[in-house]
């Protein structure tokens, strides 16, 4: 009964999603102006999307957005695969790219700087690599003095007492980097036999990971709990880090496991069944580009795929980027399992 509730409750959670989030206009991607493109990504929050629909409007796209988290673009495309609302989605990673592939939401095309990345992150075929980004587990440094005095990976959070209720988990699973740091954990413990490939081991790990922390509170921002003292820890993607420490006013520091951190590959794609394919591709191969991706890199702190792009790129963020040791992830086993993962963690963990 519990399940079955669960699953009644999930369908009236995505149609409300579905009509709350910021839909496109009515006429859908067949309509509107012949520059006028549907873009769904979940790379649009600390001010993306005002920014890239200037630049866009500038080059002679007329933008509308879906901006939502990672996971929850996905499940709108599929859901919509037979009356295909988008043009063209970026910003999420290869685990949500491969499924919506699977899914056949994707249409293959071949970009123009298709030659300035290394295609092979990428599927060479629907999908694109244009951003790499760690996905971190950061601190406030007023509270953790030195490295010493932090937590130096994810399991601390749980097995060290001095961390217990200091630390902010997420309340909601559909974001790409609560999913992402959910994998890093679980895949530490991939186990023939386990329950979803994972062992007991690492499902008391989750539990605990839950349990000791502080959920996140919907609207307010992990940095503004930070600064109010409520959590002193919590994820955090890079571009996200160096505009919210200016916003409140505090500096935290990333911290650097041993075993790596999960490494995050963001793609852009043709969406199958575009009515305005032609418009679509020329701006994919506009956004992709060595120019606005060394523009998006200055203005957003992120480092570029596109190899043309790192002379003019954000050298800091570049450099950070490569400072981390990405996390050894079978990426194909966590897109086999991850909406099982996150289901058995809402029905069992977050009940």
């Amino acid at each position: 009964m519990e399940r079955r509730r669960f699953l009644q409750l999930s369908v009236l959670t995505a149609a409300a999603t579905s009509l709350a989030a910021c839909t496109p206009p009515s006429q859908n991607s067949s309509g509107g102006s012949d520059n006028s493109l549907v873009v769904y990504s979940n790379s649009l929050s600390d001010g993306r999307k005002e920014w890239l629909q200037g630049e866009a409007k500038t080059a002679g796209f007329d933008l509308s957005f879906v901006d939502l988290g990672g996971g929850d673009i996905m499940n709108r495309l599929v859901a919509e695969k037979n009356n295909p609302m988008a043009d063209v989605v970026f910003g999420l990673n290869n685990v949500y790219f491969e499924k919506l592939n699977k899914a056949g939401v994707l249409a293959a095309s071949t970009p123009k700087w298709a030659g300035e990345v290394d295609a092979k992150l990428g599927n060479e075929k629907e999908y694109w690599p244009i951003v790499r980004e760690p996905i971190m587990l950061v601190y406030n440094e007023a509270v953790y003095k030195t490295p010493a005095d932090a937590p130096q990976d994810w399991p601390e959070l749980w097995t060290n007492e001095k961390f217990a209720k200091k630390y902010e988990v997420p309340s909601s699973l559909g974001g790409a980097t609560t999913q992402m740091v959910l994998s890093g954990i679980l895949t530490r413990f991939k186990g023939d036999g386990g329950d979803l490939g994972i062992t007991k081991e690492g499902w008391d790990a989750v539990k605990a990971y839950f349990e000791k922390g502080v959920p996140s509170v919907k609207g307010q921002d992990l940095y503004a709990q930070m600064k109010a003292g409520k959590v002193n820890a919590g994820q955090m993607y890079l571009a996200g880090k160096p505009q919210r420490e200016k916003q409140y006013g505090i500096k935290t520091q990333a911290v650097h496991p041993k075993t790596g951190v999960p490494m995050v590959v963001q793609h852009i794609s043709l969406v199958k069944g575009t009515k305005k394919e032609a418009k679509a591709k020329e701006f994919i191969d506009w956004l992709g580009g060595a120019e606005m991706q060394a523009k998006w890199s200055k203005k957003f702190f992120t480092a570029p795929v596109n190899k043309n792009a790192l002379a003019n790129a954000d050298a800091e963020a570049v450099k950070i980027t490569d400072s981390f040791s990405a996390q050894d992830i079978d990426w194909v086993f966590v897109a086999e399992n991850i909406d099982k993962w996150v289901e058995k963690i809402q029905l069992e963990i977050l009940k």
